[in-house]
């Protein structure tokens, strides 16, 4: 199941196999349409109030899924096919809104495998401490989510007009912009108890990685401009993180939480 949304339940795996990093699959960069790029995010208005509606039954069917983990040791399955549907429908629509695709998100919980943009989960086997402590151990990669995608929002008015002046994303900002989105629908993944592997690799999957080539995504190879423009996300990030927490809280406050939280943040750039 290459491209699939979500697969079954996994059977236990063998200690040390290794976990299965949740798949992007979005396809090479292409022509876009310049209306479609100009009303981008006017278009895309009834796909972002249905995925607020999915997030509000997502907020349940995960808290239910939470006590069900820690009875059970894995996801009931109805709950993982649900949240692992939602996840992949608030990937499709991002992956419009950030302009890696041109194509209309389609109105559909479940799609064929041969959809453009595709999710795969593998739910499997969880450690109980681990989902018990989830919120806890989910801090450092949401440090890294927020950076990033706030790099990249705090930026997005230049992308949207790179992509309009051109007609299509460059290359490395392609890459990058992808990036950013795998690592956000990973740290999706395991807040919604939908994988055990804690989100990695932001800055891809390394300059000859092994495997068959299934998108532009899978393995997701970065140029080095590509991971130029994501520290630049990081750190446009950061500053914008810094401006805000300066205005509320204080320089001095901002500073101190800044550097205690930044060992903390390492594993989850790998």
């Amino acid at each position: 199941m290459a491209n699939a949304t979500w697969a079954a339940p996994e059977p236990p795996r063998e200690h040390g196999a290794g976990e299965w990093l949740p798949a992007l699959d979005v396809p090479e960069p292409g022509r876009q349409r310049r209306l479609t790029v100009l009303l981008r995010h006017l278009l895309l208005i009834p796909q972002y109030v249905v995925v607020w509606a999915l997030s509000v039954v997502a907020f349940f069917v995960v808290v239910a899924a939470w006590f069900g983990a820690l009875v059970l040791g894995r996801m009931p399955a109805p709950t993982a096919r649900y949240l692992a549907g939602y996840l992949a429908y608030e990937t499709r629509v991002a992956s419009s809104s950030m302009l890696l695709v041109d194509s209309y998100p389609p109105f559909a919980l479940f799609l064929p495998v041969d959809h453009l943009v595709q999710v795969e989960v593998r739910p499997g086997t969880l450690n109980r401490l681990a989902v018990f402590f989830r919120l806890l151990l989910m801090i450092p990669a949401a440090i890294v989510q927020a950076l990033a995608v706030g790099g990249w929002t705090v930026l997005s008015f230049f992308v949207w007009l790179v992509v309009l002046v051109l007609g299509r994303m460059p290359r490395p900002l392609f890459e990058a912009t992808a990036a950013v989105l795998r690592f956000s629908m990973r740290f999706g993944a395991y807040s919604l108890l939908l994988s055990s592997a804690y989100p990695k690799r932001l800055f891809g999957d390394g300059d000859r990685p092994t495997g068959p080539v299934v998108s532009a995504t899978r393995p997701l190879v970065l140029s080095g401009a590509a991971k130029a423009l994501l520290v630049l996300f990081l750190v446009v990030g950061l500053v914008a993180g810094g401006t805000t927490g300066g205005e509320s809280g204080g320089s001095s406050d901002h500073d101190s939480n800044a550097s205690s939280a930044a060992p903390a943040v390492a594993p989850a750039l790998r």
